[in-house]
């Protein structure tokens, strides 16, 4: 399993590259990120955080360290998207419940299709213009089941909790940033 060394960082300035990826979920498991509080500082002397929803980059960049991404594969952007970070990071973790099993994202799953899922949020409950959409070059396309991301792509390490704890983020990243990946066996608590 690829690990990344904080002194061996692929930046020019030895820090981490960092990334933080928001596809299928509710925005928990960053809010959680945030909630590092001071600790956020202490990791900035290590990584560079190049790519994230709380930072403003548009393209997801080469040469990414470790990657959280959070969500589900649920929509075609999303599977564009998650196999250019599978291509471009050396370490991919899923983010939370809904990147580990699919959790809230996937509850259409048992719906079987997806006609039933577009029927009842664009004609059924709209007042204005009831219409599924199909132009996709303004909304991406809604997959017909949604998936975990392991399902999607190779996964290196999961950090599941709905959403993940700060401490529990803290640990796996500093985990990852002194070269182990994260032994979550006695971390977790279910129940």
């Amino acid at each position: 399993m690829v690990q990344i060394d904080a002194t061996a960082g692929s930046s020019q300035d030895g820090k981490a590259r960092l990334a933080t990826v928001w596809l299928g979920g509710c925005s928990g498991c960053h809010m959680s990120f945030l909630d590092l509080d001071e600790r956020l500082i202490e990791l900035a002397d290590k990584v560079n955080i190049v790519y994230s929803p709380i930072v403003d980059t548009k393209t997801f960049p080469e040469n990414v360290d470790a990657t959280l991404v959070e969500g589900a594969v649920c929509n075609s952007e999303h599977l564009y998207l998650a196999k250019q970070i599978r291509d471009r990071s050396r370490i991919v973790v899923s983010f939370g419940d809904c990147a580990v099993n699919g959790n809230i994202t996937a509850m259409r799953n048992p719906l079987g299709k997806l006609e039933p899922v577009l029927q009842r949020a664009y004609i059924e409950n709209t007042t204005y213009q009831p219409q599924i959409p199909n132009d996709y070059s303004v909304i991406p396309k809604l997959l017909e089941r949604v998936q975990p991301l392991h399902e999607v792509i190779k996964v290196d390490a999961f950090l599941p909790g709905c959403p993940p704890s700060a401490d529990l983020i803290y640990f796996v990243v500093t985990e990852l940033l002194a070269g182990r990946i994260p032994d979550l066996s006695d971390k977790l608590k279910f129940g």
